[in-house]
């Protein structure tokens, strides 16, 4: 007789326990150890003839992944990770991502998971404060800024065609310190780019009315994207004037704030925001500087009824979720439709810790930039590019080649002292730290520039 088929739903409290073991270890860690990239050819073969039939016991199967996998993927959580942009999520908000898990939380639509989306929209109503947006905005929490910068492009095109019609063709301004995913958002939407020539690496509103006023066609532009935050230099463009050259022109006014957005929490660079409270959408990333885990992006509209329109799916099965009143379906904020309650380890961390702390570990950052900043300012072979507008640092090594850059960053990493991978600054490679963990020291920092004497 064959097992029964629900065999895999009943409780196994052997299992529990080993999983509950190994995750109890894991959230104990101190510090995160960095761990190493993978080979291909090992890795497959630790995997060989593992999906059978008859499957496997778990214990080795854990053993497997501890011993084998887990070891090959870098840890962004550790406070050694500086390359990118980390993550570091809270003990808090890992403990409660578990519960989001084991529930099966879903955050589809009101009818489903009320409790669920009551608290993702406080978090959002706290981001929203924070950017001083209206008591009007609302929004949902996506996968990422990708899916955040496609779900907010999609609804600016699409309300812009309303008065342009089906077939006019449509630009949406930028400059190129973009984010490679509002590019990619332009492939995938079937707009141009209408190209802005940065100002000192900034987005401006000068620059910007300069060269609408140049265009021969500016009624084709319909939107113009900001951001809060380069990812390589950290930079907040010029939003105060950008929102203004949007309000004159009517214009949709998004801003990419997936990495930069959270230092709306940090009064010390609060005032280079200013500007988004006149945005018509907005994305920040909580799986970056708000100390969540992957995969979590707000996403916010001023005008929540305009993405409605835009990203409602229509069928039959569908009905019961569109009814009048004050329900909140996140289906209808962006493109996806099954989606997980993946604000709630933020809005649980928040609740437990409070805003203030928050603050504290973004503030964290941002001052560990500044004492970097002036140790390569004081280090004779070491050149600052820029002063750290939030807590990214690019800077160079006098004397290095590509190939220098890359075997000091392979060999950091072997020897688990970093994980600081090079970027581009100019068309020239650089290095660059970008520091998130609160748990980051400026010792460690002071190990790391120690090995390119």
């Amino acid at each position: 007789m064959s097992a029964a088929p629900d065999r895999m739903h009943q409780p196994d409290n052997e299992l529990v326990d080993l999983v509950f073991t190994y995750m109890r270890e894991r959230l104990q860690y101190d510090p995160v150890p960095l761990d190493h990239p993978g080979d291909g050819e090992h890795l497959k073969a630790q995997l060989a003839g593992l999906l059978n039939p008859n499957g496997n016991a778990p214990a080795d199967v854990l053993k497997l992944y501890d011993h084998e996998l887990s070891r090959a993927v870098i840890s962004a959580d550790s406070p050694r990770y500086l390359s990118f942009i980390p993550c570091a999520p809270t003990k808090a908000a890992l403990l409660f991502d578990m519960v989001v898990s084991c529930a099966s939380l879903q955050g589809i639509s009101w009818l489903e998971a009320a409790g669920a989306i009551a608290a993702e929209n406080q978090v959002l109503r706290l981001i929203a404060d924070r950017a001083g947006l209206p008591e009007s905005a609302g929004g949902t929490f996506v996968s990422g800024g990708s899916a955040g910068n496609l779900s907010a492009l999609v609804v600016a095109r699409d309300t812009a065609r309303r008065t342009l019609g089906p077939d006019a063709k449509l630009r949406i301004a930028v400059c190129d310190q973009v984010h490679s995913s509002v590019k990619n958002t332009f492939n995938i939407i079937g707009v141009e780019a209408f190209k802005v020539p940065a100002v000192d690496r900034r987005f401006t509103g000068e620059a910007l009315r300069a060269a609408l006023a140049a265009d021969p066609h500016p009624e084709t532009v319909i939107a113009v994207v900001g951001t809060a935050g380069t990812t390589n230099e950290g930079i907040v463009d010029d939003l105060a004037g950008l929102a203004e050259v949007t309000r004159e022109r009517g214009l949709w006014f998004h801003v990419d704030g997936a990495y930069g957005g959270a230092g709306l929490f940090a009064p010390s660079v609060r005032e280079r925001y200013n500007g988004i409270e006149h945005a018509d959408s907005f994305v920040v990333d909580p799986h970056k500087w708000l100390f969540a885990p992957f995969d979590c992006a707000a996403l916010i509209y001023r005008n929540p009824q305009l993405a409605r329109a835009v990203h409602t799916q229509d069928a039959s099965y569908l009905d019961v979720l569109h009814t009048e009143g004050d329900e909140w379906n996140p289906t209808d904020y962006a493109y996806h439709l099954t989606r997980r309650a993946r604000g709630l380890p933020l809005w649980f961390s928040l609740a437990v810790h409070g805003t203030q702390a928050y603050t504290d570990a973004i503030e964290a950052g941002l001052t560990l930039a500044r004492e970097t900043a002036a140790l390569i300012e004081a280090t004779e072979h070491l050149e600052l590019l820029m002063d750290p507008q939030l807590s990214s640092v690019c800077f160079r090594r006098t004397g290095w080649t590509q190939q220098d850059y890359y075997r000091w960053s392979q060999q950091l990493l072997a020897d688990q002292i970093g994980f600081v991978t090079p970027t581009g600054w100019d068309g020239e490679t650089v290095a660059r730290f970008a520091f998130l963990h609160p748990g980051t020291t400026i010792e460690m920092v002071e190990e790391i520039l120690a090995t390119m004497a």
